[in-house]
């Protein structure tokens, strides 16, 4: 089965240095998948409103000099990109709430994938260690890809954290949507359920241990089978079951495997347990190194 590749990518900026990662890296994507690129930047009339209530010879067009030089600086950068790439893109200023501008903007346009950068000068500093990212990812209704590292390459290795629910599921198939060539690691990190309850009431440790080997071979059958029915190639993709904290054991692979992206969604088997964004994909927003990609 052959997915279908993203088709228009939106890099939102805020026109900082380490902002612009996202949109080298959204023009990077567009351009190995032939998607279409736009770029948006929320321009922020805060800092002017508070200059209001403190010089009362505040230029009545300042608001309209704003965002000229927010739409020239913008300019700029989708011509950098078409320099760099080859790619033109649509570039748009707005003003307004952050989050609902980011939405609008997807929406208008039929994004089918909204890229955001991990780090910038006003909404994106320190994006991943705030409630900005998460408020977004929750509100979002398209995958969010958030870069951490400056392009070099397209995506190589694909790390992609399975708990055989229909978000790891979909997490599979937008990694195939974004990086078609590159190779998968299938991750399942599993727990026995109680153990240190078990331990407590005296169950004999071979038991767990024998516990542990049979939950293990029944997730490399899933992981297997899930692969299979993704129509994968077992060259493309390797299979890794780990007994262990899943928060710690992907961090952990993303390391040990050299990968270059993380591929996980929202949330996991139990929603219940938070239903603002899954304990473990915020734990590897915050955690990882490497870029990451949310899949709804």
């Amino acid at each position: 089965m052959t997915e279908r590749p993203f088709t228009r990518l939106l890099a939102a900026t805020d026109l900082s240095a380490p902002a612009r990662h996202a949109a080298e890296r959204a023009a990077l994507v567009a351009r190995e998948l032939g998607a279409a690129l736009d770029l948006l930047h929320v321009a922020s009339m805060a800092p002017l409103e508070k200059l209001r209530q403190l010089v009362a010879e505040v230029p009545p067009d300042a608001a309209a000099r704003v965002l000229e030089s927010a739409q020239a600086d913008l300019d700029q950068l989708a011509a950098a990109l078409q320099r760099h790439h080859g790619l033109a893109a649509g570039v748009h200023v707005a003003s307004g709430p952050l989050l609902q501008e980011l939405t609008t903007g997807s929406h208008a346009i039929a994004a089918d994938l909204l890229v955001l950068g991990a780090r910038g000068s006003s909404f994106m500093r320190h994006l991943l260690l705030g409630s900005t990212a998460e408020r977004m990812v929750r509100k979002t209704v398209r995958p969010m890809l958030i870069v951490k590292q400056p392009p070099h390459e397209p995506y190589r290795t694909l790390l992609v954290p399975v708990d055989f629910s229909l978000y790891s599921v979909a997490a599979l198939h937008d990694a195939r949507r974004l990086a078609p060539q590159a190779n998968l690691i299938l991750l399942h990190a599993f727990e026995v359920p109680f153990e240190g309850k078990l331990h407590y009431a005296g169950v004999d440790e071979d038991l767990i241990h024998r516990y542990r080997i049979a939950a293990r071979q029944e997730a490399l059958q899933q992981l297997r089978r899930l692969r299979d029915e993704a129509g994968i190639p077992p060259e493309c993709a390797r299979i890794i079951v780990m007994h262990g904290d899943p928060s710690r054991t992907i961090i952990e692979q993303e390391q040990e495997q050299d990968c270059d992206l993380i591929v996980m969604g929202k949330h996991g088997e139990n929603v219940v347990e938070d239903l603002i964004l899954g304990s473990v994909t915020k734990h590897v927003l915050v955690e990882s190194q490497c870029d990451v990609l949310v899949s709804i």
